[in-house]
C-alpha cells in the first residue's frame, strides 16, 4: 500500500521542529513562501521551548 504524502505545511512544521530541537539557527529556514515559512518557524519555536524545559532527542 502506498503511503500518502503529508501536507506541505505539516511537513514544514516538522522540519522546523527538527531543526530547533537540534539547536540550529532559525536563519536556515529553507522556505520562502509566507505560509510554509511561518509553519517552519512555529515548529522551530516549539522545539526551542521544549529544549529549554529539558526535552532532548539525544
Amino acid at each position: 500500500m502506498k503511503r500518502q504524502k503529508r501536507d506541505k505545511l505539516t511537513r514544514a512544521h516538522a522540519k522546523g521542529y527538527q531543526a530547533g530541537i537540534t539547536g540550529r539557527s532559525k536563519e536556515i529556514c529553507p522556505f520562502h513562501a509566507f505560509d510554509a515559512r511561518s509553519h517552519w518557524l512555529g515548529g522551530w519555536r516549539e522545539a526551542t521551548g521544549d529544549r529549554q524545559i529539558g526535552l532532548n532527542t539525544r
